[in-house]
Parts: structure tokens; C-alpha cells; sequence
């Protein structure tokens, strides 16, 4: 495969982030630093007087040494519960239930293959990069399914198949944070920034679609712009660019069986009819869902609170009658493995949250999230920089550390506790900063090799290149990476100034 005019360059660059990124221990290991980080900090900074006010209890702030007996007494005591009651768990947990049973009958693939088989070849651009942000509510699935089969379907239609692989990538993992539909992610950001607020406001809480509406008219951003990219930029330059003679014949697999298409006929009946009941349900002012002042989205109302199990009924049902109709549940123990299995997927992330939760703990206990926020903020404050600046700042930083660190969860459990509780004191919602870090966070997923579905990627590639490597996908990629982080970031400042919520809403006013 022939290389473009600095793409040497861009090896050279990508091998110098993989070299640094690989020093840096495992995300688990390095919360493990980082806890140990706050407590130094805390036990060298709590001899010093701030004159600074708590604004939590009004009197003045202290931070708190978490290496003397007491502190570590009620570390030790409360790990457990820091751990089991740490936000995010649960809520990525029961939705994950739900998705594996879906992934597990195959509900999840049938539907996706169906959306794609019934495209006009002029769509398929945009319909490629469409299933792959809706597969963002399936975990995985997009880079494991949507990703090869645009492979497939560009070439099936004679178009270039790495135009194909490009436009999905650039849909499951360039606009992770654009979705049409509430997936996992949503709560999971929402229990950390709300964690993070409450360094500040202890009484804070944040809906966990607090930044619904942004992420759903993303989409169409996300589209038209990677519609525009693939078929204008990325595919003209693909023309030039041979195919291997010997290219291993593609099961184009779009295609559904009679028994497929049957059970996806109804489960697709299933989710309709459960959505209906839902909404019938919710119809009456006097409506169980509404909360105390009538409404179906106000903090508080059971419907808003029902979110994620909504989320798990939304996929386990059709999922299970997928499954019976299409012949891959013949009994209650094929459900129980789908289950089994997503919870097996979930593993490392426990691992991860356990000492992500320890973390939090410490950090928020020793006060030196909120002495990082009043001195940030002020330091903000004197340079008078417009929070417009602020905001672009969050998004390109978070895209900066997304080279080296992938999880989302990860680092947003690193910078929500300094972030949200810093621009809180600007006057900065913490719904603004975590779109802001959304944005940054997916953006440049797709020209970090460290990325683990990276690598994979480019043997999608090879499929039809077999000279494809790092640099040739990063090469590809980089203007999806930088067209979005641009007009994304720009369409965020323009939707906060016009003063458009960014989701449904919290329990504070600014």
C-alpha cells in the first residue's frame, strides 16, 4: 500500500505515544498510585492555614490528613461500602444484564445487520455511521460487528471496503458520546460528575440523562459530518490505494435466515408494544411515574429514577423473544448465560471501580478537591479567560489524556473530582463539563493506538490491505478525529450560548 505525504510522520508521532503510553501502569494500578498520591498530599498539606472558606459548612477549610490513625481507621472500616455503593456500579451492572441477554440470543446482531440490508447504496455512508452510534447502547458490539461488516457492505456495493471499515469506526468509537438512545454511559458519567459536584454541594444530585439532548442531536452532527469526511476526503484518497488480488472471501452476512427474521419481526413487535405500555402508563396526570409536581422528567419522578431499569426491560425483552421465535432460547438457562456472560465482560471493570471507589473516597475526604477547586477557580478567575476558552480548554486536555488512557470511566473518575467542582466555582454547570469532556473523551478514540480495539481494527483492514498498519488507519482517521473535535466542540459552546438545555434537569439553578 502506497503511503500519503506525511504519513511517515505520523508513524514516527504514534510510535513516539505508544512508547509513553506503555510505561504507564495498568488503570488500575494507577488509581492504586493515585490513592497513595492524596494521601502524601493530604498529610504534607493539612499543616498549612489557607484562609479560605469551606463552602460546604462555611467555616474555614482544612484538608484533612488521611494517614493519621482516625483516617485510616474509617478507610479500612468503609472500603466495603465504598466499593458497593459507589454510584456507577450498579447502574452499568443492571443495564449490562439487560444487553447481554440481547448480544447473547443474537437480537442485538439480527437488528443491526436488518438496518444495514435494507439501505440505498447512496445511504450507505450515512447508515454505516448511523448503526454504529446506535450499537454504542450494546457495550462492544459496534467494533465487533458494525465495524467489519462496513467492510463488507462498501465492497459488496463496489465502493473502496476500507472507506467502509473507516465510516464505522469513525460511528462506534469517533462519536461514542453521540447517541439517539440512552445506553449505560449515560448514568455511569453521571454517578462520577455528580460525585464530583458534591465536593462542592453535598446535596447535589444530577439526572442521569443530564446530558441527553446534546448527545441526540450529536448524532446528526456526527453523521452529516462523517458523511461529508468519508465520501468527500477519505474515500477519494482510498482510490489510489490497490486491493489485495487474493482477498479472502467475505460472508457478506447481512443477510437474515427465515427463522432470524421472524424472531426479529417479533421482538421489534415486543420492544413497540413495551414502549406503548410504557407510555399509556404515563399518560395520566395522576400517572404513577410523575413526580410530586406532575411532571415525568423532574428530579425525583419514578420514571427518571426508572432510567436504567427501563434501559434493562428495554433490551432483556425483545432480546428473550428474539430468542424464542429465532430458536436461540429453548430454556430460562439460555437467558441466565447471556446474563452470566455480560457479567464476565464486566470483570476488569470491577476491578478497575474498586479502586476507583477507594480513590474518591480518599480524595474527597481529605478536602483537597475542594482547596483544588476555590484555588483553580480563582486562579480562573484572575486570568479572565471566557468560560468559552474554559470549555474548548476541558475538551482539548480530555483528548490530550485520551491517548493514553482509554477508559472513559477511568479518567473522568481522575478529572471530575478537580473539573466539576473548579468550573462549579466559575459558575460552570457540572452537565456543561461533562459534555465538554465527552466530546474530548471520543473524539480521539480513533487515532490512538492504545485504544484496545485499535489494533483490531487493523486487521479488519488487512482484510482486503494486508500491507495496512498503525499509521495507515491513524492516516485514514485523522480527519474524522479533528472535524469532529472542532465542529463538536463548536456546536457545544453554540448550544450552551443559546442557552438550549443540555438534558433533563438537575436539582440546581444556574
Amino acid at each position: 500500500m502506497s503511503e500519503a505525504p506525511g504519513n511517515s510522520f505520523a508513524q514516527r508521532a504514534l510510535a513516539f505515544v505508544e512508547r509513553t503510553g506503555n510505561r504507564l501502569p495498568d488503570p488500575a494500578m494507577l488509581f492504586v498510585a493515585l490513592l497513595l498520591v492524596v494521601w502524601l498530599a493530604s498529610w504534607l498539606l493539612s499543616y498549612f492555614d489557607y484562609g479560605l472558606t469551606d463552602p460546604r459548612t462555611g467555616g474555614p477549610l482544612q484538608v484533612v490528613n488521611q494517614l493519621s490513625a482516625t483516617a485510616m481507621t474509617q478507610f479500612l472500616g468503609s472500603m466495603v461500602t465504598n466499593f458497593a455503593h459507589f454510584h456507577p456500579i450498579g447502574v452499568v451492572l443492571v443495564a449490562m444484564l439487560g444487553i447481554g441477554v440481547a448480544e447473547h440470543t443474537g437480537f442485538i446482531n439480527a437488528a443491526l445487520r436488518s438496518m444495514l440490508r435494507v439501505t440505498a447504496s447512496w445511504l450507505l455512508t450515512p447508515m454505516v455511521i448511523l448503526v454504529g452510534i446506535v450499537s454504542h447502547t450494546a457495550a462492544d458490539a459496534g467494533y465487533v460487528l458494525v465495524i467489519p461488516l462496513g467492510g463488507v457492505i462498501f465492497y459488496s456495493a463496489g465502493r473502496h471496503p476500507l472507506a467502509g471499515i473507516a465510516a464505522a469506526f469513525a460511528g462506534v468509537s469517533g462519536g461514542f458520546s453521540a447517541n439517539f438512545i440512552p445506553s449505560a454511559i449515560d448514568p455511569m458519567l453521571q454517578g462520577i460528575t455528580q460525585t464530583g459536584a458534591q465536593i462542592i454541594d453535598p446535596a447535589i444530585t444530577l439526572n442521569p440523562l443530564n446530558n441527553y439532548f446534546f448527545t441526540a442531536t450529536s448524532s446528526v452532527l456526527i453523521i452529516g459530518l462523517g458523511w461529508l469526511i468519508t465520501d468527500k476526503f477519505v474515500e477519494p484518497r482510498l482510490a489510489s490505494t490497490p486491493l489485495d488480488e487474493d482477498i479472502v472471501d467475505q460472508d457478506s452476512s447481512t443477510e437474515l435466515t427465515a427463522q432470524q427474521s421472524r424472531g426479529l419481526r417479533y421482538a421489534l413487535l415486543s420492544m413497540v408494544l413495551s414502549l406503548l405500555l410504557l407510555a399509556v402508563s404515563a399518560w395520566s396526570p395522576e400517572s404513577a411515574w410523575r413526580g410530586a409536581n406532575g411532571s415525568l422528567t423532574e428530579l425525583g419522578a419514578p420514571l427518571m429514577a426508572s432510567i436504567v431499569p427501563l434501559i434493562f426491560l428495554l433490551f432483556v425483552i425483545p432480546g428473550i423473544v428474539y430468542g424464542i421465535f429465532s430458536g436461540t432460547v429453548t430454556s430460562s438457562r439460555d437467558v441466565i448465560e447471556g446474563m452470566t456472560q455480560s457479567m464476565h465482560s464486566m470483570a476488569y471493570y470491577l476491578v478497575i471501580m474498586f479502586f476507583i471507589a477507594q480513590f474518591v473516597y480518599a480524595f474527597s475526604q481529605s478536602n483537597l478537591g475542594v482547596l483544588l477547586a476555590l484555588q483553580g477557580g480563582a486562579g480562573l478567575q484572575a486570568l479572565g479567560l471566557p468560560s468559552a476558552m474554559t470549555i474548548t480548554g476541558i475538551v482539548l486536555l480530555t483528548g490530550l489524556l485520551n491517548l493514553f488512557v482509554g477508559s472513559a470511566s477511568a479518567k473522568w473518575a481522575l478529572l471530575a473530582p478537580i473539573f466539576v467542582p473548579m468550573l462549579m466555582s466559575l459558575g460552570i454547570s457540572p452537565d456543561l463539563t461533562q459534555a465538554a469532556y465527552r466530546i474530548g473523551d471520543s473524539t480521539t478514540n480513533i487515532i490512538t493506538p492504545l485504544m484496545p480495539y485499535f489494533p483490531l481494527v487493523v486487521v479488519y483492514c488487512q482484510r482486503y490491505v494486508k500491507n495496512t498498519g498503525i499509521g495507515t488507519l491513524t492516516a485514514m482517521m485523522l480527519p474524522y478525529s479533528l472535524g469532529f473535535i472542532i465542529l463538536w466542540t463548536l456546536y457545544l459552546l453554540l448550544f450552551w450560548g443559546a442557552g438550549l438545555p443540555l438534558g433533563l434537569q438537575s436539582s440546581y439553578t444556574y
